[in-house]
């Protein structure tokens, strides 16, 4: 059970209209490395967790990507109000607009929608969680990127969040394989599958 608070986890102010960073930024809401895939890929995982405190630290870092999901969306919608045909046509985001007008929907920078396939939840927890660490790697990654081609303040100090969150989660991911291997045993496979490894 979440209890939503109406605030955004950091402060999204956006001053200045720019569909062309938005088209950039839109990657981290749809992209194959961007938010609505962490939190579908934590919250997913949880359920085949062997143990609690493991289990938990999914559930805190899947519900903080809802969080983060909601940050994206603020700044892509932030700097794509009320844009004007003319902007829409100059900025290239007029092929966006025509499917879905200034709404958000999930895509990658490329325009390729999202997908469930760009995350794996495979109920093997040492499996599991070096995807996750993978993941953080890969968002932070992208998160770099857009501070690379992104120079206007007031959006790149969200974005400076963000990265830093993920910087944070690949920590906590890895407290967590270090829980799951301080315990390894018969429902952790990684040591030994009974159903291969014991010969009858």
């Amino acid at each position: 059970m979440w209890n939503y608070e109406k605030r955004l986890q950091y402060p999204v102010k956006i001053t200045k209209t720019n569909p062309k960073i938005a088209q950039i930024i839109l990657t981290q809401y749809g992209g194959p490395d961007g938010e609505l895939g962490a939190s579908m890929r934590y919250l997913s995982q949880r359920y085949t967790m062997p143990y609690k405190e493991v289990t938990g630290i999914l559930t805190d870092i899947g519900t903080e990507e809802l969080a983060h999901l909601e940050m994206i969306c603020a700044i892509v919608h932030q700097l794509t109000r009320d844009l004007t045909p003319e902007q829409l046509k100059e900025s290239g985001f007029d092929q966006y607009y025509v499917d879905h007008t200034l709404a958000l929907w999930p895509q990658a920078a490329s325009g390729t929608p999202w997908s469930a396939t760009t995350f794996q939840s495979k109920g093997d927890p040492i499996t599991d969680l070096h995807e996750d660490l993978a993941a953080e790697q890969k968002a932070r990654t992208t998160y770099d990127n857009i501070l690379r081609l992104v120079k206007d303040p007031e959006v790149c100090d969200p974005i400076r969040f963000l990265r830093e969150r993920e910087i944070v989660h690949y920590q906590r991911f890895g407290e967590s394989l270090r829980i799951i291997q301080d315990h390894l045993d018969s429902k952790n496979f990684y040591a030994i599958n009974p159903e291969f490894d014991l010969k009858s």
